[in-house]
């Protein structure tokens, strides 16, 4: 089975990011041009899923059912663009619970090629840090950083050398989805 996937991390990816985490749907708001990027990915044919680390649940900072709550005013505002998030992978553990799943571990990107019966050769993870580029070099996707969230502070510099050597860079979501698709007219076109 052939599946066209793109996996995204959440916070400072899709939505804007907190020190404070993000415990409520009402502290949960996407980043500019995200969402309609999302959507432009299903109508690529593309299932998108996410792989997020939400330490809040292992820190006693929100439970499942705030979680959820999150999840489905994310998928709302999707809705409304168009977009659809196909499953969440997340995991609940704090730092210092020594997990497998909790990125940079390639525990969460595993379980999605589980769940599709797929490799993750070439899938594109996209991320805002340098943990998400390790989870994705460590699970055979493509790393891909945005620079937003945690890589803000990257905008205007060269990739720094703690990063996967063929980690790309783009702007945000949306800049990725532009060159992803492009890329991928181009490669169909030579066929």
């Amino acid at each position: 089975m052939s599946i066209k996937l793109v996996i995204l991390d959440r916070d400072g990816t899709i939505n804007v990011d907190s020190d404070e985490f993000i415990k409520s749907p009402d502290e949960w708001h996407p980043i500019e041009g995200a969402l309609e990027a999302i959507g432009r990915l299903n109508h690529a044919g593309y299932h998108v899923v996410v792989a997020t680390n939400q330490s809040g649940l292992g820190r006693g900072l929100m439970d499942v059912a705030s979680l959820n709550a999150i999840h489905a005013q994310m998928n709302k505002e999707l809705t409304k663009v168009g977009g659809r998030i196909d499953a969440i992978f997340y995991c609940p553990h704090a730092p210092d619970e020594a997990c497998l799943c909790r990125k940079p571990a390639p525990g969460l990107l595993e379980q999605i090629a589980e769940r599709y019966g797929i490799t993750l050769d070439g899938v594109p993870f996209v991320g805002d840090s340098l943990r998400d580029m390790q989870a994705a070099q460590a699970s055979g996707c493509r790393p891909h950083l945005v620079l937003t969230g945690k890589a803000m502070g990257l905008r205007g510099h060269t990739l720094p050398a703690d990063y996967p050597a063929h980690t790309r860079m783009h702007l945000d979501l949306d800049g990725f989805v532009t060159d992803w698709l492009t890329a991928a007219a181009t490669s169909s076109a030579a066929l």
